[in-house]
């Protein structure tokens, strides 16, 4: 939408107060935008290690407990199973990047750590299996933070780009060609008036003589 003005020296004095504010406020957003791009791709980077260590975990876990199911028997495997594992639990918080506010998730483990049945009548594969599976609730949290952050870092990239666009091609170009018009009026209209005042200066003298 074109913007609207007087040609007056008033309102070209309040346009280019805006054009200062518009050319600022693009500078600023452009820094932000810049920024939020750099840390966007931090993370994406963190994203991509912890879903390869997650993918790698998982891959070993099942491989073993696969093992361990064909060396043990089904119900020495449910058994072991069976027994409740160690306890945990997730501190959810919130924390800020660069004014966008993502999620913060804390895995805190409130047992001792070890495997959650005894080791005789099992298998090492299932210990181990049991082992890569503990290894991965940590770096699952993680990754499901970060991935939560990426997505919210990427919605503000694209909000901070329409709003850097819409100031560098709509409102400046608007008021620098207002301020353009209202100069070229005022210009105008003052050598019509010098023309004015010239002819009835002429005027004045013609009657004098």
């Amino acid at each position: 939408m074109a913007i609207s003005y007087k040609p007056t020296r008033m309102e070209m004095s309040r346009l280019k107060k805006r054009l200062v504010t518009a050319t600022r406020g693009h500078k600023l957003m452009k820094d932000k935008r810049d920024e939020t791009v750099r840390r966007f791709i931090t993370y994406v980077r963190r994203n991509r290690e912890l879903r390869e260590r997650v993918e790698e975990l998982m891959s070993d876990a099942m491989r073993s407990f696969v093992i361990a199911k064909a060396t043990m028997t089904r119900a020495a495997v449910e058994e072991a199973l069976a027994v409740p594992a160690s306890p945990a639990r997730i501190e959810v918080g919130s924390g800020s990047v660069l004014s966008v506010e993502v999620p913060k998730l804390t895995y805190i483990p409130t047992g001792a750590g070890s495997l959650p049945y005894g080791v005789l009548g099992t298998s090492s594969e299932l210990d181990a299996a049991v082992e890569r599976f503990s290894e991965l609730m940590p770096l699952l949290i993680e990754l499901a933070e970060v991935e939560k952050t990426c997505n919210l870092l990427a919605d503000e990239i694209e909000k901070t780009r329409r709003r850097v666009n819409a100031l560098e091609y709509v409102m400046i170009p608007q008021l620098e060609e207002a301020i353009h018009s209202i100069t070229m009026k005022l210009d105008e209209n003052e050598r019509g008036n010098l023309t004015r005042l010239m002819k009835t200066k002429e005027m004045l003298k013609a009657k004098e003589e």
